[in-house]
């Protein structure tokens, strides 16, 4: 398509990498248009075909056709690009679906509507009415009879947003980045046709959708420090969901034996490539099920989720290929040290307290005088093997120490029974069998209360009324937890959490 850019025009100057102001011609421009008693901002418009719509129509349609039979159409949309040669006006416009060229020449509309015209800028809104018709280079055209101005702009959009140095700017400015990147606005619709398929995925397996609350009197069901706010009324403090596995549970208890959550959930942690304290994710729940087939299932879908959406199981990410086809690989956590960590490690090593915190120390990773064993073997893997996990794997066999909520292995009441899925270098779901012993799910609630008086932010509080639950009775249940900003990224090669949140959290633009 022929755009402004083509001829040498910009869509406007970036006034600083860090602000885009007013521009002072827009303004005037405003002011005529005010005093010829012309609406700068309609109330309503309708349109009754979308650009995609007329494009698709005319997709095989040769010009002598066109112009014989001069089929018209009323479009609207923001114009991106405008440039003239003498009466002769081209326009580029763009609508949610798509691009189209518009042809305006003086003498052939209105004079009214001529004088509007040249009272529009790029960014404005606009609607264009007349016939298709295809231009020398055979671009398929509305050749304009009619024209008015919808929404007038009055800020420049910047010539090369994508390329600014300042890339905060485009996070910021999102609605910016989203008129001006057709990559940015492609990344938003495909997690969005994601997002659907998660939720087509579990509906076909016989789960029903819930919600629970995301303002809860206890912060439980995962091992972070929560956001606490206050509740007036009720005078009380309430702590935005860290997830929402204890409500979902409960519902399990009480018959609905296959639940699912598509959530928003809340971590008072740091920000990186990976983590916005806001956060989607998805929690289904299954009983007389086990972790093998929580693993089974997201090999499914996952890979289903890609054929859909990517239309390839084959994805790039970073540089290089995921192949998401199954099996997918399983190892142990302790395997995975001795086998991908660093070399020399053996399983011996890891086997006592006193070895591993030895271990971990050569390692040059901090242990705190608190931890057990299993926390210590947690570091050791999280240090030297999780960056390195970028095909599809299952860890599985988890500290009992670091998983609360899971169930412990009956041949060893140390490990629990519960993977983590790692794609790409970093976790993308957790998954355990549930713990539905009541007696030994408030034990180990009660240590983790001391953890937390004795300063860990991060652990588990009492929930008095999960444990009564638990005592009416939880069937054997299996749980996950799959990060859908995450799998997002995959899916979209993207390698900071921050592309594929619509508006990430960030510090105050007046911040130093």
């Amino acid at each position: 398509m022929e755009t402004a850019q083509d001829q040498g025009f910009t869509a406007g100057n970036l006034q600083g990498e860090n602000t885009f102001n007013m521009d002072q011609h827009r303004l005037e421009k405003l002011q005529k248009l005010t005093e010829n008693n012309v609406q700068p901002y309609v109330n309503s418009f309708k349109i009754p075909f979308s650009i995609k719509e007329v494009s698709e129509r005319f997709e095989n349609t040769d010009g002598h056709e066109l112009l014989e039979k001069k089929y018209t159409f009323t479009v609207a949309g923001r114009v991106m690009a405008m440039r003239q040669f003498g009466k002769v006006n081209f326009l580029n416009l763009k609508d949610r679906t798509g691009n189209i060229q518009a042809y305006l020449k003086k003498g052939d509309l209105a004079e009214d509507q001529y004088n509007v015209f040249e009272l529009t800028d790029v960014g404005d809104f606009v609607s264009i009415s007349g016939f298709v018709f295809r231009t020398k280079t055979g671009e398929l055209t509305i050749y304009a009879e009619r024209f008015s101005l919808l929404t007038k702009s009055l800020r420049d959009l910047p010539e090369k947003f994508h390329g600014l140095k300042d890339v905060e700017q485009r996070y910021r400015r999102r609605y910016v980045d989203l008129i001006v990147n057709d990559n940015v606005r492609n990344i938003f619709r495909k997690r969005s046709a994601i997002i659907q398929e998660v939720r087509n995925f579990f509906l076909s397996k016989d789960f029903m959708e819930v919600e629970t609350p995301m303002m809860q009197p206890i912060a439980g069901g995962a091992t972070a420090k929560p956001f606490v706010t206050h509740h007036n009324a009720l005078d009380m403090p309430l702590y935005m969901r860290i997830a929402p596995e204890l409500y979902l549970k409960r519902l399990v208890i009480g018959g609905f034996e296959r639940v699912f959550e598509i959530n928003r959930s809340f971590r008072n942690e740091g920000l990186s490539t990976r983590h916005n304290p806001e956060f989607t994710m998805i929690e289904w729940y299954m009983a007389y099920a086990d972790y093998y087939d929580l693993m089974d299932m997201i090999e499914t879908f996952v890979r289903n989720i890609a054929i859909k959406v990517c239309g390839t199981a084959k994805i790039p990410f970073n540089g290089r290929t995921i192949d998401l086809e199954s099996p997918w690989k399983r190892m142990t956590m302790e395997q995975a040290i001795v086998d991908l960590g660093e070399k020399g490690i053996t399983l011996e090593q890891l086997a006592e307290y006193d070895s591993a915190r030895k271990t971990a120390e050569d390692l040059g990773i901090f242990i705190n005088n608190s931890w057990g064993k299993g926390r210590i073997v947690l570091e050791i893997f999280e240090n030297t093997v999780e960056e390195k996990l970028f095909d599809p794997i299952f860890i599985t066999d988890y500290p009992k120490e670091v998983s609360p909520l899971a169930k412990s292995r009956k041949d060893n009441p140390e490990i629990t029974e519960r993977y983590e899925l790692f794609i790409g270098g970093f976790e993308v779901s957790n998954g355990f069998n549930e713990l539905n012993d009541p007696i030994d799910q408030k034990e180990r609630f009660e240590k983790q209360v001391a953890e937390k008086e004795a300063g860990d932010e991060e652990a588990h509080a009492m929930d008095s009324d999960y444990i009564r639950a638990l005592e009416y009775g939880l069937p054997p249940t299996a749980g996950a937890g799959l990060g859908i900003d995450r799998l997002v990224m995959l899916l979209t090669d993207s390698q900071s959490i921050r592309e594929v949140i619509l508006f990430p959290h960030m510090r105050p633009e007046d911040a130093g």
